[in-house]
């Protein structure tokens, strides 16, 4: 008897809640098209066979499922889980898909799924990854609940883990790294004394994802059109094996006045790409 999969991700679901009525003028062959970019079918078969599963396990059943290992260097550098502290892990952000995966499955590991990601809101799909996520509106212009959304994160009672760059690496001038990234995560950890973890994550995506967000980035600035194939993207990294490495954590303190904000969030980019 053939097994029956319930269809968690659905594309023309997912387009009728950001487009409302308008999704119905979407051509059929682009839907079609869609589904084959995000792997629709693959995607679904996962999330059924790890319907069980929520957090951590579900992250560590991800990065099983796409035979993926991570080699960690600077575990030491975690503090401990007991501590009686709140920490803001950052990291960059060079694939946008096994990145965030890895690196939540170890943050979760070791703090007992006590952490959170601020993330896109398309990732609150995910049932399994949802109880982990603080949803952020990343498809258009910025939800006046932004801060609102941001300040409830910070003033939880979870570790957070983001990605400052908002958007995973770009490659420039031959380098393949993350755009500036954003001051949010220095002005909370200081308003809510949680000192910084810097994580660097080794990997990138494939020459044709640099080229088209490129392109993207310069002609098509209203919609991410890169961001569409960073579930293809992820397959394609199937069976490697990626680095993190794990720095010393930043006492909330050092972000004094000497610097601004956005200078803060830079010199902490600069430490990430150093490790």
């Amino acid at each position: 008897m053939e097994t029956i999969i319930e269809k968690t991700i659905d594309i023309e679901k997912i387009l009728k809640g950001k487009m409302g009525a308008k999704a119905k003028w979407v051509p059929g062959p682009c839907v079609s098209w869609l589904r084959h970019v995000i792997h629709e079918d693959w995607l679904n078969k996962f999330l059924w066979d790890a319907r069980d599963l929520k957090g951590t396990p579900w992250l560590e059943a991800c990065l099983e499922y796409l035979q993926t290992k991570i080699e960690v260097e600077g575990m030491e550098n975690l503090p401990d889980k007991n501590d009686g502290k709140l920490y803001t892990f950052v990291s960059n952000h060079p694939m946008g898909g096994i990145d965030g995966v890895a690196l939540g499955s170890v943050i979760g590991k070791h703090y007992d799924d006590r952490f959170r990601y601020l993330v896109n809101d398309l990732l609150m799909n995910l049932p399994g990854l949802a109880p982990l996520c603080i949803p952020i509106n990343t498809t258009t212009k910025k939800s006046r609940s932004f801060p609102q959304i941001v300040e409830a994160g910070f003033q939880g009672d979870y570790h957070l883990l983001m990605f400052p760059a908002g958007l995973c690496s770009r490659r420039r001038d031959g380098q393949i790294r993350d755009l500036p990234w954003k001051k949010t995560f220095i002005t909370k950890s200081v308003e809510t004394h949680r000192d910084v973890v810097p994580i660097f994550f080794g990997g990138r995506n494939s020459d044709f994802f640099y080229r088209l967000s490129n392109i993207s980035d310069r002609y098509v600035k209203k919609v991410n059109i890169a961001m569409l194939f960073l579930v293809d993207e992820m397959y394609k990294n199937c069976g490697n094996t990626f680095h993190v490495k794990i720095g010393k954590p930043i006492p909330w303190q050092t972000f004094d006045k000497s610097k601004t904000p956005m200078e803060w969030a830079e010199f902490v980019k600069s430490q990430v790409y150093s490790l």
